[in-house]
């Protein structure tokens, strides 16, 4: 999954969900229609495609909203 914002560094991801920005994710090629997900735990990484993915997070998700970056 993808955060609609392209972080290029895990810690400025980090500190965006720190200073209280409301982050949503996504699955790009989202073939089935899925929709973005509203609560759990998931995989993200960054920065978005075709750049090389350098980083990788797991996210809980909270009422639409990445709450918390490890």
């Amino acid at each position: 999954m993808y955060t609609y914002m392209d972080f290029k560094t895990k810690k400025a991801f980090k500190e965006a969900v720190k200073d209280g920005k409301k982050i949503r994710l996504y699955q790009p090629n989202n073939i089935f229609g899925v929709s973005d997900p509203e609560n759990g735990s998931f995989s993200v990484e960054g920065p978005h495609y075709p750049k090389p993915h350098t980083w990788y997070a797991s996210v809980v998700v909270e009422d639409g909203f990445v709450v918390k970056v490890s």
